[in-house]
């Protein structure tokens, strides 16, 4: 098995959806991915053997968004491209396949992470409305489309909207993480304070310019540079948040738009390569990728609680344990979600129950979680955020003096991932 190590990562920055990602399409922001890591990192792309990006939000006309995104920012033809989707994980996924793939020698160097517009979501028609859509398929005469048209009626021209709810429980995870929070005992304030801690954390790490991961964006017609995350809110306070309404409970809820992630455009890309290989083209990585572990639980229960089940697993096979972690970059799709997350591993009673463990895990310390900001501040594009997790968690331990770094993260299907990386 061959030795995966991270070259490096790049992203666009993150915008919240309906601003200035509004015109574009998934693969646009792919392409400037993947082109701003190939011009950060040098790597000549006749060397690129595959393409593996994430993404969940399909645009019918680039159904295989990664092999848009590769051949528009200049991939060679020669180089294959796939698409992965398993909603929030997508990117963790689809660079996980590159790992795997390494491992196998089956490629030497591949690009991965992944892309998301929300902005550019299809709205469609109603299923009646296809099904009339679909036989007018076979008319071909005047009488036929005249008599056609008295079929339809005003309703038929609604929009389908689409619904971001758990298509097995109907449920939004918004209601599953209040189910979440209650269960575990996690308080309003608690989430609050979480969440001015992420947008104090990103506002900081801006100011500082540890967020060198992101490229910047020039757009027609102004071609003003983009240059930074717009969710980021750094001088946010416990009491301006305090005053918001809860937004899916609105009689006894926790869960508000502050302590909630938000709809977010962008586009991440890493380079992935054997080691070998990184040594015959002169590239110095920043991690080596150690193990991963993907999990999936009870979707009426523990639908965000993935990633307490995924970080027991990789520690487990790993043998590694809480405290020889340096680094800790957790996906925020809420703060009451990573909270009870926390205080599941900590809880010998819940890891005896699920885990069938003796003892908890272990308490992960707050001040080792995400101390660059999250996808509460950040955003979360749903099929890009493995692949910052991923460069950021490197970047911290190279800013730091840890060896190990673990990233997490939850995702609809109350599946879960974790990976430990090392400093190289």
């Amino acid at each position: 098995m061959k030795k995966v190590v991270f070259i490096d990562g790049v992203r666009t920055p993150f915008l919240k959806s309906g601003t200035d990602y509004m015109d574009l399409m998934s693969y646009q922001l792919g392409q400037f991915a993947i082109k701003g890591l190939v011009d950060k990192t040098g790597i000549d792309v006749n060397e690129i053997d595959r393409v593996i990006y994430g993404n969940v939000i399909s645009n019918v006309r680039t159904e295989n968004v990664a092999r848009e995104a590769a051949v528009t920012a200049g991939i060679p033809v020669k180089a294959t491209c796939n698409t992965v989707k398993q909603a929030c994980i997508s990117a963790n996924q689809a660079i996980c396949n590159a790992v795997d793939t390494i491992q196998l020698g089956r490629s030497s160097v591949i690009i991965s992470g992944g892309t998301e517009c929300t902005s550019d979501t299809p709205i469609g028609y109603t299923k009646e409305m296809r099904k009339k859509l679909f036989a007018a398929q076979k008319l071909s005469t005047p009488m036929e489309y005249a008599k056609f048209a008295t079929t339809l009626r005003p309703a038929d021209f609604l929009p389908d909207r689409p619904s971001v709810t758990e298509f097995i429980t109907g449920r939004t995870m918004g209601q599953d993480c209040e189910i979440l929070a209650q269960k575990f005992g996690i308080t309003r304030e608690e989430q609050d304070a979480f969440a001015v801690a992420s947008h104090q954390n990103g506002g900081k790490a801006q100011e500082a310019g540890f967020l060198d991961d992101i490229i910047d964006i020039q757009l027609p017609p102004n071609f003003t540079p983009i240059t930074k995350d717009n969710g980021v809110r750094g001088d946010t306070t416990i009491e301006k948040i305090s005053k918001l309404k809860p937004a899916f409970d609105k009689y006894v809820g926790t869960i508000t738009a502050a302590n909630a992630s938000f709809l977010t455009d962008g586009a991440t890309a890493v380079l992935l390569t054997s080691e070998d290989k990184a040594k015959e083209l002169g590239l110095k990585p920043k991690a080596e990728i150690v193990d991963y572990a993907f999990t999936g639980g009870d979707l009426y229960e523990e639908l965000l609680l993935g990633p307490a089940y995924s970080i027991a697993a990789v520690l487990k096979q790993t043998g590694l344990s809480i405290e020889d972690i340096d680094v800790f970059e957790i996906h925020e799709a809420f703060a009451g979600q990573v909270l009870a997350n926390l205080k599941a591993l900590k809880s010998a009673e819940w890891c005896k129950k699920q885990l069938g463990l003796d003892k908890a895990i272990g308490q992960i310390p707050l001040e080792k979680v995400n101390t660059w900001g999250g996808s509460l501040s950040i955003g979360h594009p749903f099929g890009a955020t493995g692949g910052r997790l991923l460069t950021m968690a490197a970047n911290r331990l190279q800013k730091g003096k840890g060896k190990y770094a673990l990233l997490a993260a939850c995702a609809a299907g109350a599946h879960g991932h974790a990976m430990i990386i090392k400093k190289y």
